[in-house]
């Protein structure tokens, strides 16, 4: 009971938090330091076998709250998600060390460099080196710093639990800001782009994605955490909002990748779970289904149809649009003839992004992780793709109990490919995916035997 009470009492307190925030905005650099000073305060002073666990909550709540921090201006900068993320990493470093089978990574570190010389040369006079080069960087960086220290951690399920628990609360947060922000949805409406005022006056596409992950973790913890009725019915509610949120932002790309997240973990779920669990895992996608449906109906009913034109590709006037990619796939193939031009070492860092502007006038951010790495690193980016596509391959072979292995993957590979790098979550859920996840047995209790008297 005393669990139930302590969940529902962290939702109630973001809630809390969001609304605040929303009336106030300068609390949000309040609650970044407080939170920033709050976990390096847990971290220092816990014992040595929960480092790791104290390292990973307070990484994952920085991944939750990066997207709202970064709407209200409440962070020191607007990549600092991503630096609070390597800080917390190296710091578990110094206490833990790394896994020397982990070097994969260090050689995906040392392969990001040549780009940034080669970038010295090929940017404009007029490019801000250094802030361009963290841009681009700053996400693969985080990436491999917190995969190094991730690697072969030992944790167990139920911390890795908490640890999504941690990831979510401050998502939780966003969504109430997000409802404050934009109550009604209809005056927002006047086409079938991604919609600016109803994602929070902020990036539609960054806010999807963040939304996403919220939903796909309330889903996890519908099947996994909900050991009674009134959590289920709270999971269910809290997974709703978001999703109707997330849905609203009319950016697809976060609600798609959530959608397919939840299929693999639900597939992978089900596979290791026994015949009875089974039964219970059946009804529940039922449940959770008709909760889908349920959203998806209001969402049509306050975009008087708008999200089912928007999901179906086509425009406020019901005309078939001709780039179901929304221009990401012009920014693909550009990335790829400058791969064809310096297939070596690529045209550096963030220099796809400054051709744009030399040519076009306008600088369109990559979407493409994939993409970016191959035109902007050359043959070096190749050997980046191998290492994080392969190395958690021979991972999972060797360590086949953490059924969230493959969602984690699966949310790192399609939010890359369709939203880059941009904010911390694709890094750090990918590290999530090379954590040595144990399950905690249950302890057996046996009857003593007296030793009858002589």
């Amino acid at each position: 009971m005393k669990y139930n009470i302590t969940y529902a009492t962290a939702v109630a307190l973001h809630f809390m938090i969001g609304m605040a925030i929303y009336f106030v905005k300068d609390l949000a650099k309040i609650y970044f330091f407080v939170a920033l000073l709050v976990f390096l305060f847990r971290i220092f002073k816990s014992p040595s076998e929960l480092k790791t666990y104290e390292v990973l909550k307070a990484c994952a709540y920085f991944v939750g709250a990066e997207v709202l921090l970064r709407m209200t201006r409440g962070a020191i900068s607007y990549e600092a998600g991503k630096y609070v993320v390597i800080l917390f990493s190296l710091i578990g470093m110094i206490y833990k060390g790394i896994s020397g089978k982990g070097y994969p990574y260090f050689v995906y570190l040392m392969l990001l460099i040549p780009s940034i010389f080669v970038a010295s040369t090929t940017l404009s006079f007029d490019a801000n080196f250094r802030t361009n080069i963290a841009f681009v960087l700053s996400g693969p960086v985080c990436l491999g710093i917190a995969t190094l220290y991730c690697y072969d951690k030992k944790i167990t399920l139920k911390q890795l639990h908490n640890v999504l628990l941690l990831m979510l609360l401050p998502i939780i947060a966003h969504t109430t800001y997000v409802f404050f922000y934009t109550p009604s949805i209809r005056d927002t409406l006047s086409n079938t782009a991604s919609n600016l005022a109803a994602s929070g006056g902020f990036g539609p596409n960054q806010v999807s994605m963040i939304l996403g992950l919220g939903a796909f973790i309330v889903a996890t913890r519908f099947f996994t955490q909900s050991s009674s009725v009134n959590l289920k019915v709270l999971n269910l509610i809290i997974l709703a909002l978001i999703s109707y949120r997330a849905v609203l932002t009319f950016s697809r790309g976060g609600v798609i990748t959530a959608f397919a997240v939840i299929l693999t973990f639900l597939y992978f779920y089900y596979a290791q779970s026994s015949r009875a669990q089974k039964n219970s895992i059946m009804f529940s996608c039922m449940v959770l289904l008709g909760c889908f449906m349920i959203t998806w109906f209001i969402s049509s009913s306050q975009t008087d149809g708008y999200i089912d034109l928007r999901y179906a590709n086509k425009d406020h006037l019901g005309r078939d649009k001709e780039d179901l990619t929304t221009g990401r796939g012009d920014l693909f193939m550009y990335e790829i003839k400058g791969f064809i031009s310096n297939p070596f070492l690529g045209i550096g860092s963030s220099r796809a992004k400054d051709q744009r502007i030399e040519v076009e006038g306008h600088g369109n951010i990559s979407h493409s992780e994939v993409g970016r790495l191959l035109g902007e690193h050359g043959i070096f980016g190749i050997i980046i793709l191998l290492i994080l596509t392969i190395k958690p391959l021979d991972f999972r072979h060797r360590r086949k109990n953490n059924y969230y292995f493959y969602p984690f993957l699966v949310f790192w590979f399609l939010t890359v490919n369709h939203a880059s790098m941009r904010i911390a979550a694709p890094s750090f859920v990918y590290a999530l995916a090379l954590l040595n996840v144990t399950h905690e047995k249950n302890p057996v209790h046996r009857k003593q035997i007296r030793k009858e008297e002589q």
